[in-house]
């Protein structure tokens, strides 16, 4: 089934949003010299990152609930194998407060669900 415009618009941000948190997780916990790959925000990130990057970005692109859901957490139908889960809540508890200053608008539509 194909993604109404507005469905597209959000799994394309929360794709862009998750790729902004993994990267400035990346940023505060990785040496800058490891940052040789590109998140798919644009951002430096590790090759560890990138990897979960990509995988995020996968998992966003295949979620069946986009159209319906508030937050992952919240969601039934988990996407993410339980070890990917735990690695992108830990970077989410990191980079969640940051986003307030480095992505204000991204990180007040992520809380509010939109």
């Amino acid at each position: 089934m194909e993604d109404t415009p507005k469905t597209a618009r959000r799994r394309e941000r929360e794709k862009r949003t998750v790729s902004q948190m993994i990267a400035l997780y990346c940023a505060g916990n990785h040496d800058a010299s490891a940052r040789t790959e590109r998140a798919l925000c644009g951002e430096p990130v590790c090759p560890a990152c990138a990897e979960l990057d990509a995988y995020a970005a996968l998992r966003t692109e295949r979620c069946r609930k986009m159209d319906v859901k508030t937050s992952c957490d919240e969601c039934e139908n988990h996407c993410y194998k339980p070890e990917m889960r735990e690695h992108v809540r830990a970077v989410m508890r990191y980079a969640g407060p940051r986003m307030l200053a480095k992505h204000p608008v991204a990180a007040i539509r992520h809380l509010l669900g939109k």
